[in-house]
């Protein structure tokens, strides 16, 4: 007979495992379901493409975030990463996934791009420079593939991790284009991501209203001649912390 819980952590952990497998797509025990996704990359996965963002491109031309301490979230296969370091950016990239990060540390080899890649899970990190500050934190699509409670472990990181003054950018499915709309309380009765998760401008400015708005908007779709990522089916956001 367990009676274990005793700390809010305890509470988290017992929630993720009503959602495993799935829950294994962020946690650090369950890294091998991203090694099995990242494995084959001539996959025809969108944000597989060697392109930064169009909407982080976007901030950095008009002026919105400017060089500084970046952290990129779930960074993947360093897409943005390496655009970040490029423009001067002095860059932490972290993912669950060593399949990831192996291949993120080869593109960088071949850009000649100065970044610190960590496989390391960021919500709780074993690497001390994965604590902050901040000036920007970047998540390109680790948001939406979190279990409703761990945007309590999210919200935390952000207050741990984000300098005052700093910006959290990130996209994210969008309602009607991509993603699950079932209710928080359904994610738990049907104990399953459904792909992830879909949000409303509503949503994602209530779960951060502790930040200041700068934009919102959904993703433009950029063609695939383009050497930008864009796909309509993903919000776009930028917050100042401060």
């Amino acid at each position: 007979m367990d009676r274990n819980i005793r700390t809010v952590d305890d509470v988290l952990t017992l929630l993720d495992g009503l959602f495993a497998p799935e829950s294994d797509r962020w946690t650090a025990d369950g890294a091998s379901w991203w090694d099995r996704f990242y494995a084959d990359r001539s996959k025809a996965v969108p944000f597989f493409v060697a392109k930064p963002d169009e909407n982080l491109v976007s901030y950095v031309d008009r002026g919105l975030i400017t060089p500084g301490r970046a952290l990129d979230l779930g960074c993947g296969p360093g897409r943005n990463a390496l655009h970040l370091a490029s423009l001067g950016f002095d860059v932490d990239a972290v993912d669950l996934s060593p399949t990831a990060i192996a291949w993120a540390e080869e593109r960088a080899d071949e850009a000649g791009a100065d970044v610190r890649f960590h496989c390391d899970d960021a919500f709780a990190p074993t690497t001390a420079e994965l604590t902050g500050p901040y000036d920007l934190i970047y998540d390109s699509g680790c948001f939406h593939h979190l279990p409703p409670h761990r945007r309590i472990s999210y919200l935390a990181l952000l207050d741990r991790a984000l300098a005052p003054g700093g910006h959290l950018a990130l996209t994210c499915f969008a309602a009607g284009a991509m993603g699950s709309e079932l209710s928080d309380a359904d994610f738990y009765r049907e104990a399953g991501l459904q792909g992830g998760l879909a949000y409303t401008p509503e949503a994602l400015r209530g779960i951060f209203s502790g930040l200041t708005e700068i934009e919102l908007r959904r993703m433009h779709d950029e063609p695939a001649e383009s050497p930008l990522f864009g796909e309509a089916f993903l919000w776009t956001g930028l917050f100042r912390r401060g």
